[in-house]
């Protein structure tokens, strides 16, 4: 089995004292220096650069940005005891719909037809699991009245379609 063996390459650069200072001041997991928190710093840039022309590191960059809230709410989960499957669907769905945008560059209209498809299917999947919560009288949600008060003008809307059934056989 072959290992890959990770050098590390001497950096120097001036920067202005207010950078300096922020990033003094900057907490970063796992980062207690300077040293360390540019490396975290540059790994994390590097994500995002690689986010925006593949999907699946679009997706751990994303993820990555709402770590802090998924953290808060697994924290809050632990400390009252209260979830909210609302709120959790929502940022999974965001972050999805994030990945989708940043490594997404259509070259051709078929390609932008793929996006637009993509993008529609997570929105209608959202809406969908939203309208899924509104079908009991308290939503599972920090704010049990969260989607109802929310999704009245969506449910007349959408009383006012007349969906043709594509199943097949139908």
């Amino acid at each position: 089995m072959a290992t890959q063996t990770i050098t590390m390459e001497p950096l120097s650069a001036r920067i202005p004292s207010d950078l300096y200072l922020w990033l003094a001041q900057l907490q970063v997991d796992g980062a207690t220096t300077n040293s360390d928190k540019l490396r975290v710093l540059l790994g994390q840039l590097k994500r995002q650069h690689d986010g925006a022309f593949d999907y699946v590191a679009a997706h751990g960059w994303a993820r990555e940005l709402t770590h802090r809230l998924r953290e808060a709410l697994v924290r809050i989960e632990g400390s009252e005891g209260q979830h909210s499957e609302v709120l959790n669907l929502l940022v999974e769905q965001v972050t999805t719909l994030m990945a989708l945008v940043i490594s997404s560059a259509p070259q051709t209209a078929a390609d932008a037809v793929k996006l637009e498809d993509a993008l529609v299917r997570r929105a209608a999947l959202l809406s969908e699991s939203l309208l899924r919560q509104a079908t009991t009288s308290a939503a599972h949600a920090f704010d049990p009245e969260v989607v109802r008060r929310h999704l009245g003008a969506t449910v007349e809307i959408a009383s006012t379609l007349n969906v043709p059934n594509t199943a097949k056989g139908a």
